[in-house]
This record gives C-alpha cells, sequence and structure tokens, in this order.
C-alpha cells in the first residue's frame, strides 16, 4: 500500500507510538484487503465504549494511546457506554463498574474525542453525501451508507480509532463504486405494518445474504426510522454495510428472491423468546430519533406506567434536549428517558430483568445471547399498550 512520505514516518514512529501503532493497524488492515492508498475522511465514529462489552484489557490499550499523547485529527463521537450518570439509581451499576466506565470515558476524553455516547450519530450531524467515513456501529454504518448516501466500511472499534488519530482510512470496500453495486434482488411481498416489520425484514434477509448487497423491491412509503430498523437488522444477522431500497440505476440480471408475509411472521416469532410478561419495556436501539419520543409520549400521554415494569427510552442527549416537552410526558407517566447508554450494553438482568419487550429487531436478536435475557419483538403502539396501567 503507498504511502505518502508524512504517512511512513509516522508509520516509523517520529510522530510517537499513539501515531504509528494507529498507521500499522491501518496498513495492515489495508494489505489485508488490497487497499491501494489512505484517503481523508470526514469524521470516525468509534465503538467499544461500554465496560460490559469491552473488559479490562481495551481498558489498558486506551491507557497506553491516551498516556502516549494521542489525540483524533478528525469530528469522531463515541458509542454507548453502560451507564447514565443521571439515572445511577435506575440502573445500579456496581461501584467498581461504574468506575471503569469513568475510568474509559476519561481515556476518550483526554484523546479529543466527542462524548456523545450514543449509535446514532447521524442525529447529531448528517455527514456529508459521498463524504467518506470511518464508522464502527453497524446500524449507523448502514443507516449512513444506505440512507445518507455517506462512504464508510464497517469498521472495527481499534481500526475507527486508528483512523480517527490519523484522519485517513483504507480505501477498500465500499468506499470504491464497485463495491457499492447492488449484487441481488429482493423482493418484498405484501405491505410492511411497522417498525418492527421492517426490522425483522433486516434480520430475515441478513441471513439470507451474508455480505450481499441488497435492493429491496416493494418497499413502500418507508420512513426514516423505519428505514433505521431495517439496516440495523440487517447489519445484525448479515455483513452487507449498504442496501437500496430505491432503484439508483438500472441493472438488470441480478440473481433474485422472495421475502413474504410469513417469513416477517416467522423471524418475529423466532425472536420472541420470552413467555411470560415482560419486567422491561425497552425502546430505543438503535437511539431513538425526535419523532420517536414524539410517538411514544402522544402514546402514554394521559396514562401510567404499571408498577411492575420498567419503561425505558434510550436516545441521545442532543435528541433528549430538543424534545423536553415530550420527555416531560414521559417521564410524567412514570418511564424513563436514559441518554448515553442502550440496555443490550448494560447489565439488565442484574435488575431483576428476565423478560424484554422491545420493537427492535436488532435488541430482540441480541438480548439472550448479550444479556441472557428473553425478548418479544412487538411494533411500538404494542409496547406502550403493554406497559400501561390496565
Amino acid at each position: 500500500m503507498y504511502l505518502t512520505p508524512k504517512e511512513e514516518r509516522m508509520h516509523d514512529g517520529e510522530y510517537g507510538w499513539a501515531y504509528q501503532v494507529s498507521m500499522r493497524i491501518l496498513t495492515r488492515l489495508g494489505d489485508l484487503f488490497g487497499a491501494t492508498k489512505l484517503i481523508p475522511i470526514q469524521s470516525t465514529h468509534i465503538s467499544g465504549v461500554s465496560y460490559k462489552t469491552i473488559g479490562d484489557a481495551s481498558i489498558d490499550f486506551l491507557d497506553a494511546i491516551a498516556s502516549a499523547g494521542g489525540k483524533v485529527k478528525v469530528p469522531s463521537t463515541l458509542n454507548p457506554s453502560c451507564l447514565d450518570q443521571d439515572h445511577l439509581s435506575q440502573m445500579k451499576i456496581p461501584q467498581d463498574y461504574r468506575e471503569k466506565q469513568l475510568h474509559i470515558i476519561d481515556l476518550y476524553r483526554r484523546m479529543r474525542i466527542n462524548l456523545t455516547f450514543t449509535c446514532t450519530p447521524y442525529y447529531l450531524r448528517e455527514p456529508r453525501p459521498g463524504g467518506h467515513l470511518a464508522w464502527a456501529e453497524s446500524s449507523a454504518v448502514a443507516y449512513a451508507n444506505s440512507v445518507l448516501g455517506a462512504w464508510t466500511n464497517r469498521e472495527g472499534s481499534p481500526s475507527a480509532l486508528a483512523s480517527a488519530l490519523i484522519g485517513k482510512t483504507p480505501n477498500y470496500g465500499v468506499h470504491q463504486v464497485e463495491n457499492r453495486e447492488a449484487s441481488i434482488l429482493v423482493k418484498v411481498w405484501g405491505n410492511l405494518r411497522n417498525e418492527a416489520e421492517f426490522g425483522a425484514l433486516g434480520i430475515c434477509a441478513g441471513k439470507l445474504l451474508k455480505d450481499k448487497i441488497p435492493f429491496f423491491e416493494g418497499l413502500s412509503n418507508c420512513t426514516s426510522e423505519d428505514l433505521k430498523q431495517l439496516g440495523a437488522g440487517l447489519a445484525s444477522s448479515g455483513m452487507a454495510s449498504i442496501f437500496y431500497y430505491h432503484k439508483p440505476y438500472e441493472k438488470r440480471g441480478l440473481e433474485t428472491i422472495s421475502i413474504e408475509a410469513k417469513d416477517i411472521e416467522n423471524i418475529i416469532e423466532s425472536l420472541s423468546t420470552a413467555s411470560e410478561a415482560p419486567d422491561l419495556i425497552f425502546i430505543g436501539c438503535p437511539h431513538c430519533s425526535l419523532n420517536e419520543i414524539k410517538s411514544v409520549a402522544q402514546y402514554l400521554d394521559g396514562k401510567k406506567v404499571r408498577e411492575d415494569t420498567k419503561l425505558w427510552i434510550c436516545t441521545s442527549r442532543h435528541v433528549k434536549k430538543k424534545a423536553k416537552k415530550y420527555v416531560g410526558i414521559i417521564e410524567g407517566a412514570g418511564g424513563y428517558v436514559l441518554c448515553d447508554t442502550c440496555a443490550i450494553v448494560t447489565w439488565i438482568k442484574e435488575l431483576g430483568i428476565g423478560n424484554m419487550m422491545t420493537n427492535s429487531a436488532k435488541a430482540a436478536y441480541y438480548a439472550p445471547t448479550l444479556n441472557q435475557v428473553n425478548a418479544t419483538l412487538a411494533p411500538l403502539s404494542k409496547c406502550v399498550d403493554m406497559v400501561c396501567r390496565r
């Protein structure tokens, strides 16, 4: 892979260890995937933030980068942590876990990374169409490429951090136009009625397609929130980092598969592992938009949350601030609007949660393995109805 003279000096350690190790991560990644050079990026989004998911070994690596003086060169945002410092009594994080999470946050602060703690960084600032990124959150990658028209591979946490410090990424994968073309036509039969069904479509397609890039034919009246759930599901069960839902060009001869209403129903049934009433209703995977918080508030207006069931709405602080009126309605009804975290990356089982209901196919997909909690997948309206007092 070609390096400029300055990049070579970074690789050789002239700019310090933090930049040397970052450059070596990127060059090895580039060599592995046949990249010819590094290209400038608009921003990075870094996963590997929650102490629950990264553990102690990753803290040592982050500490080494920060102690070596590593500072990011481009605007960089962070995925959710394991806690919301404004709701510690609700989350009941053990003191030693809390201290380690705060240490991780401080290390990222020292690197001058924006402490956003959200999986929907595009709600803070949309990337430019055609702009190159190095984003690590799989659902954000799918949304950025497919809905916003940005260009980013599905980075791992180390490569996203390395790109943040260098300000560049290897030019392979969907950074190259020939690798962004749809390779399979997915005919969707029947109208999808809600966001849960869009997420289930994504899970179904991901399992069938693996890393093939789909063009979904038959989607109509999609909201951006529907497409967010579709991409999150697709990235959870498969490896595609981009999908199409309206024809960007005419291309004939694509392999074709069909997904029917019964296939969506089967996925929803397979993701619904809970056999008992939920202890937690969780909305916000990926983090809620302003419209989604408004919808929750409208469903809850004049109602009260059951005393035996928790209601968590997860979003970014940026969105929560804009949704102040709706947050008041939700919290007045007995729900919690949490920021900086997500039920999937914290210890909900230790809160006595055995069964969770969610409108997120991604959350339902991961809850049994990452949280040892059973899930039920249902649309927002049903989730809120379940949590309200009879």
